[in-house]
């Protein structure tokens, strides 16, 4: 916890954060202590965005630290900003002297920066603490701290740490911490339940595949479904992948490690819904019982499979996933997956596409995003390109006919196993932060959980309080 919890106002040794702009530095200034203010022109500082300044007091000390934050007229600003702080600064305790304009982002921005996977580490960081300023839910920005972190050590984990076992023993941990009930099908279980893809994908790895389906909350609640992509390594199978492209398929399941990260949120919260979270876990590996390129199977859904290429195995194993969350047609159903290159080429690591037939929920989503400065953006499902999946010998093929448009008919191929579900969107995160941003450390990362804990909140608990108070004041 890099939150400074002490009861009442911050200690008196607190060392004060002041935030600038291009438009009120020199307002900001006349307001710090001489020997910072000296200290600054000295330095010829000017509050360009993420410029930090140690200043001292008279006598030397730590006195005060300046940061530069966007101008005002800036066309997009990083309310994640002041996370850039964490690394810069001693391991003190700190205070905003004048929070940002989003004093909550800033603070969760503190908190995400706080995080390190010193798991194999020997040598411990110690990181500086903030008070959080007046009026912030400290509680709600912890719970959802605690949630990313859980995320993102899931999927720094290296594969012979988080096997199929170990994914599974962690999603297990998390419904336990919540009495939650939980089942498992592994290996030969998933053909005598009809789950014939989730096998074939993970039945040529050493550890069985498997499919953990957790239930929590009042079954009479709105029913909310959550899938996520489970392929703690995936070489590619016989269409094996390259050595650079395989270098980080640990983190090949943080769509599950997304999943479990949202499902801890809305848990922690104790929101009004009905939660299900399926999450299809295999290794896709190479043995003598890998599937080929040419095989076909058959789907939960009934719907046959030819495998046009052995490397497009998390589709295969969401199809049967999702196929069973939809036969409860749940109000909501979500699905999270590291699906495809294509993504990243379009829009890169850091704005995942989504996909969905309902405008409504898309604008819904794009909404949360921006309020929770958890940016994604609309793709289309494409319909003319649906006849890319045609299959030659079966009734639908895993890949496309052609090279272009691969997020686009990965989500075409997913939305064949979705008929009943009241709202569904798929997203085709990245799960990784390549280089280092503010609040977001190098390394595994959990996209999109915030809007959709957001818009869960919004759309679900905020409507449940409105008509508790209804319901107390009466006609």
């Amino acid at each position: 916890m890099s939150l400074y919890l002490g009861s009442g106002s911050p200690p008196a040794d607190a060392v004060p954060i002041f935030f600038a702009t291009a438009e009120s530095w020199t307002k900001v200034k006349s307001g710090l202590p001489a020997a910072a203010a000296a200290y600054a022109n000295a330095c010829a500082y000017e509050p360009a965005a993420g410029r930090i300044l140690l200043v001292p007091t008279q006598t030397g000390e730590l006195g005060g630290v300046l940061c530069g934050l966007e101008p005002e007229t800036a066309q997009r600003r990083d309310p994640f900003l002041p996370g850039r702080l964490v690394g810069a600064v001693p391991p003190c305790i700190y205070r905003f002297a004048n929070a940002p304009h989003e004093a909550a982002l800033a603070t969760l921005a503190w908190q995400l920066a706080a995080y390190r996977f010193d798991r194999y580490k020997k040598e411990k960081c110690k990181l500086p603490q903030l008070c959080p300023p007046p009026g912030v839910d400290v509680a709600k920005i912890a719970r959802i701290a605690a949630a990313v972190a859980l995320g993102r050590d899931l999927i720094n984990t290296p594969a012979n740490d988080l096997g199929p076992d170990g994914l599974e023993a962690a999603a297990v941990a998390v419904a336990a911490q919540f009495q939650a009930s939980v089942s498992v099908l592994t290996g030969n279980a998933l053909l005598a339940a009809n789950f014939p893809l989730i096998h074939v994908v993970g039945r040529a790895a050493e550890q069985a595949p498997r499919l953990v389906d957790i239930s929590w909350g009042d079954p009479a609640a709105p029913k909310v479904t959550l899938v996520g992509k489970g392929v703690c390594f995936d070489t590619g199978g016989l269409d094996i992948k390259s050595e650079s492209a395989m270098q980080f398929m640990k983190k090949d399941m943080g769509g599950a490690a997304t999943a479990l990260a949202l499902a801890q949120m809305i848990m922690s919260s104790d929101a009004p819904v009905r939660l299900k979270v399926l999450l299809p876990i295999v290794e896709n590996a190479i043995s003598g019982a890998a599937m080929r390129p040419g095989d076909v199977y058959s789907s939960r859904k009934g719907v046959s499979v030819e495998i046009g290429n052995t490397d497009a195995e998390g589709r295969l194993i969401l199809a049967d996933a999702l196929a069973f969350a939809d036969e409860e047609t749940p109000d909501l159903l979500v699905d999270f997956a590291t699906l495809t290159g294509a993504a990243r080429v379009a829009l890169g690591p850091d704005l995942p596409p989504f996909y969905t037939p309902d405008d409504a929920f898309a604008e819904e989503i794009a909404t949360h995003a921006e309020r929770v400065f958890d940016p994604v953006w609309r793709m289309p499902l494409w319909d003319p390109y649906d006849k890319l999946l045609d299959g030659k010998v079966a009734d639908l093929s895993n890949v496309s006919s052609g090279p272009f448009a691969g997020s686009i008919t990965a989500a075409l191929f997913l939305r064949r196993f979705v008929e009943r579900a009241k709202a569904w969107a798929h997203f085709d995160i990245y799960a990784w932060t390549p280089a280092e941003k503010p609040a977001r450390p190098e390394g595994g990362e959990i996209q999109v959980a915030r809007l959709i804990f957001d818009l869960i909140e919004s759309r679900y608990a905020d409507a449940a309080r409105h008509n508790r108070r209804a319901a107390r004041i009466g006609p």
